[in-house]
């Protein structure tokens, strides 16, 4: 049973954890960057961690001081939310080695899912149905195309392609 729920993020995504874990009885922690001390999150929260800095590099990104955080205030669990550290095989299992349950897909599934063209190969071989998928643009045939990166997260880098 978990009894106090660290959530890794921030904003709308943080707010519905909360929620949830209030329905449970379950306790919860935020965190925040200076720019967000004064964010709903962060008063909906039993308890709230600052985590110094302003941008997300200098916070919400920082496993070391998440993991601080969760040890702080005695929390012996973490969920990632969505974005920032939730697609981070290094966190999840980090969270884990700190003897905390971690609130996710477990590390080698998040590990398989970081490249895209792997992960879809992996889901395919599976029989999950899927769009087409060509690493070549030579091989496309029909426009407009979205144009994806293969690792990375966040919508960072697609592109649509109108015409060859």
């Amino acid at each position: 049973m978990i009894n106090r729920l660290l959530v890794a993020n921030r904003g709308e995504i943080a707010r519905r954890v909360f929620a949830t874990c209030r329905r449970l009885g379950v306790e919860t922690v935020a965190v925040h960057s200076d720019a967000d001390a004064d964010a709903p999150h962060v008063a909906e929260a039993d308890r709230a961690v600052r985590l110094p800095g302003n941008s997300p590099v200098e916070t919400y990104l920082r496993i070391d001081l998440i993991l601080d955080a969760a040890r702080r205030t005695g929390a012996d669990a973490v969920h990632p939310g969505y974005g920032f550290l939730a697609e981070n095989a290094e966190f999840a299992a980090a969270v884990i080695d700190a003897g905390l349950t971690w609130v996710g897909p477990p590390a080698n599934a998040i590990a398989a899912m970081g490249d895209k063209v792997a992960a879809k190969a992996l889901l395919a071989d599976a029989g999950v149905p899927m769009l087409p998928t060509w690493t070549d643009l030579d091989q496309v045939t029909e426009f407009p195309v979205l144009v994806k990166a293969a690792s990375g997260g966040g919508g960072r880098g697609m592109r649509v392609v109108r015409e060859p």
